[in-house]
């Protein structure tokens, strides 16, 4: 077995249909009065009601969450929970609103409660994304760890199918690529290994019966556990290039991530041969790459690119932004078969054994 290093972060997990009940409890066990609710505008209904729900223990809601977290938002929103005198934020929505509530605490070291509706993951660590000027720059930070995540199943019942699949999508590129990180342990392997199957076994259930709470349940589960490999072992070429593509050309995240995963790994396939049989056996696929593209094209998802609004004149500028500061990756950094893999993802093309 190969050395390694294992450092958990600290995090109260509620999970279970209808835990949602149990937020002004977890309020008061962090020691908070005045919660600022943190949403997408498109959410802004269901976090008015979750303030109604708490009363007096809400300051107020802040519905200005969007993708990428511009800066511009970022400001905005420290400034309405320093003006409300909050002393606590509520996350309630996807990786754009978790986002938002770690842009908060970076600055004011508010505690966070997240809520996700999504299965995107972020809050289970500690890394945090700021757009500024067309560059999205990550970092990490424990102090914009959410304090305590609540997964209510019941709240992702309502999520469009199609999101539902990207968003899982999304997470299992985190357990993908945390089962070939440079720091990776045995550990965070199987939890990886164990959220790849568990959002394998979910989407097409969602896919079924978007009603399906067992469904929903195991997605959920899946998505903690794939978030929390993220929030523990660093990422590679994958998330270089989708945060290239999220933050320079505004693509919307969680297709992003399900497009250039199947093609991030056929990459890596031949630099890291055991974690590529753990994917496939995960996801019951002969082939880790394959197994991904047909998971997302058999439940409806975006296979392309182009059908994202990525034009293909630029690619090149994408590829040269990609290798410019490159993350670690198991595979040498090569620009031009990058630009390749680009190519390929632009076009919709299955992943290439490569």
């Amino acid at each position: 077995m190969n050395a390694f290093v294992y450092n958990a972060h600290a995090a109260r997990v509620v999970f279970g249909a209808g835990s949602l009940q149990h937020l002004e409890r977890e309020i008061e066990l962090l020691g908070a009065r005045r919660a600022l609710v943190l949403s997408t505008p498109g959410h802004r209904m269901q976090a008015e009601q979750v303030a109604q729900h708490l009363g007096t223990k809400a300051a107020g809601v802040f519905a200005g969450a969007v993708m990428h977290v511009p800066i511009e938002a970022a400001r905005e929103a420290r400034a309405e929970a320093g003006r409300l005198r909050a002393d606590c934020a509520i996350a309630l929505g996807g990786g754009s609103t978790v986002g938002l509530g770690k842009a908060i605490a970076l600055e004011s070291g508010l505690p966070i409660v997240a809520i996700p509706t999504t299965y995107a993951g972020s809050e289970m660590t500690p890394i945090y994304g700021i757009t500024e000027a067309g560059l999205k720059k990550t970092g990490k930070d424990a102090k914009v760890l959410p304090r305590t995540v609540i997964y209510d199943p019941e709240l992702s019942a309502g999520l469009p199918v199609a999101l539902s699949v990207t968003s899982g999508m999304n997470a299992m590129a985190h357990a993908a690529e945390g089962l070939y990180a440079q720091d990776r342990n045995p550990i965070m392997s199987l939890m990886a290994e164990e959220g790849l199957a568990a959002m394998a076994r979910a989407l097409p259930g969602i896919v079924s019966d978007p009603a399906d709470i067992e469904a929903r349940s195991q997605a959920l589960y899946g998505a903690w556990l794939c978030g929390t490999v993220l929030g523990n072992v660093g990422m590679a070429l994958h998330h270089k290039l989708c945060h290239t593509l999220g933050g320079s050309f505004n693509l919307p995240h969680a297709e992003c991530h399900t497009v250039v995963l199947p093609h991030a790994v056929a990459y890596n396939t031949s630099a890291a041969p055991e974690a590529m049989a753990r994917i496939a056996r995960a996801i019951g696929a002969d082939d880790a790459a394959g197994g991904l593209y047909d998971l997302a094209r058999e439940n409806g998802a975006p296979v392309a690119l182009r059908d994202l609004g990525m034009k293909e004149a630029d690619l090149d500028r994408a590829a040269d932004i990609a290798v410019s500061n490159p993350y670690w990756n198991p595979r040498p950094i090569e620009r031009t078969a990058i630009r390749a893999l680009l190519q390929d993802a632009w076009r919709g093309s299955p992943p290439p054994t490569r």
